[in-house]
This record gives structure tokens, sequence and C-alpha cells, in this order.
């Protein structure tokens, strides 16, 4: 069985997403990187063990597929964006009942019902499999206990409001798997669910 791994930026107050237009995050994925090298070596190591990426809808139409495709055609020869390069060439699949096709490479469209085609996915031979999704599809997918892997990148800031992923009722604990601290502010803390 593979491990469905959710990747998300959070503050430490673990909110997501902030009410209004504010700049939080240490790297919010433009050009201005400040995360240290530490930071970005450990976020390319993730990156070998996946082979499938799980998009959310939303996320793939509002270009997270052709952002890291032309950074990755941008920054060739920069080793921090091999990951850039790792998202092009793995398997995606965008679980929708919206979209009848996809209009992406490498991608597949997947209707009907969230758990089954999650389940399924995880069911198959293969390395990790990485989440990138908004609160919403994050939540469904922690309510419906697919998460294996929780990696929470936590930004120094207090946002005091906004949008959170834990929020469905009859979530249950986590076992910490490690946690780090880097130089940038951000600690990435990984957990597993403790059922």
């Amino acid at each position: 069985m593979r491990k469905l791994v959710l990747q998300m930026q959070m503050s430490v107050d673990g909110f997501v997403g902030a009410d209004g237009d504010r700049d939080w995050l240490v790297w919010n994925w433009g050009d201005d990187n400040r995360w240290d090298e530490a930071l970005k070596r450990d976020f390319n190591a993730h990156f070998q063990s996946v082979d499938t990426i799980v998009l959310s809808r939303k996320m793939a139409e509002e270009g997270y597929l052709s952002h890291w495709g032309n950074a990755a055609n941008r920054y060739p020869q920069d080793p921090f964006y091999a990951f850039a390069r790792r998202i092009v060439d793995v398997r995606k699949v965008v679980p929708s009942d919206r979209l009848a096709t996809s209009r992406w490479e490498r991608t597949e469209v997947r209707s009907g019902n969230l758990p089954k085609e999650v389940g399924a996915l995880k069911a198959q031979d293969g390395g990790d499999i990485a989440v990138f999704g908004g609160a919403g599809f994050a939540s469904a997918l922690i309510a419906d206990g697919l998460v294996d892997e929780f990696q929470l990148y936590i930004n120094p800031a207090v946002l005091g409001g906004g949008t959170r992923i834990f929020d469905q009722a009859g979530f249950g604990g986590l076992r910490l798997l490690g946690s780090r601290a880097y130089e940038c502010g951000v600690v990435v803390s990984r957990y597993a669910p403790a059922a």
C-alpha cells in the first residue's frame, strides 16, 4: 500500500489561509525564495519518493502545473528546482466530477467517489503519493481517513483567523514522525494518524 502524503503550509496558530490579502509565507512560490539551503534540500529529498501527485481541481485550474512547468524550464540548472522537474515528470491525478477530460500533460481526471478513487491509487504499486490542494480538499481527505502522513510547513506567522484543515469533526490524534526547525524560521513537522 502506497503512502498518501499531505504537504501544507500553515501559520503557528494553525491557519492555512489568511483572511484578506496578507503576505505571511516565508516562500509563496514566487521568485523571492527565502527558504534556507537545508530546507530546500529536504524539500527536494521528499520528492524523490513521490511518483504520483493528487491535485484538487481548483489548484489544477488555477495554474499549479503550468507554474511549476515554467519554473522547471526557467531554472534547469538550479538544484533547488529539481522538484519542479519532478512535478512535470510524474503522474498527476485530479479527482473531479466537474471536469470531463484533462487539459494537462501526464494528468488524468478521475470522477466519482473521492475516497474510492484515492483508495484505488493507494492500492497500486509505486512510490509515495503527494497531495496538493486547498483547505477544503485537504479537509475532505482528512475526514475520509485517507492521509497517511502530514508534512506541515509551519511559517513564523500568527494570523488570528482564516482557514484551517483540521476543522472536520471526528478527527483523532496524531503521532509525531519527526520535526525540524530551519534557519529561515519554518518548522517542518511530520505526523501520522495515531489510529
